[in-house]
């Protein structure tokens, strides 16, 4: 690991160290999921049963079928909000089970 200087905020080392560590996909995850329920709101989150992100593809699983055909129609629009959430492109596919 590198050694900083007093140049640096705590911010900065913090990311250097998640990155060195290889923690990076495990917090995408987290990450990713969190939006999902923030971002969609309770009532979307309340039809999602099982969120699974693995590989860039996040999978979504629905208990209503009317929603999940909705959704459909604006899967790119989903992915570009939560890649902007995120500040950066983590997630390429959005699969609605």
């Amino acid at each position: 690991m590198k050694r900083f200087n007093d140049d640096y905020t705590i911010g900065d080392i913090m990311k250097e160290f998640i990155k060195e560590s290889k923690l990076e996909q495990g917090l995408d995850v987290v990450q990713v999921k969190e939006l999902w329920a923030s971002l969609m709101g309770p009532t979307i989150s309340n039809y999602t049963t099982q969120i699974d992100f693995y590989k860039n593809t996040l999978y979504v699983t629905l208990s209503s079928a009317v929603l999940k055909q909705e959704l459909l129609l604006g899967k790119q629009k989903i992915i570009t909000l939560l890649n902007k959430e995120l500040q950066k492109n983590v997630v390429k596919e959005l699969v609605f089970r």
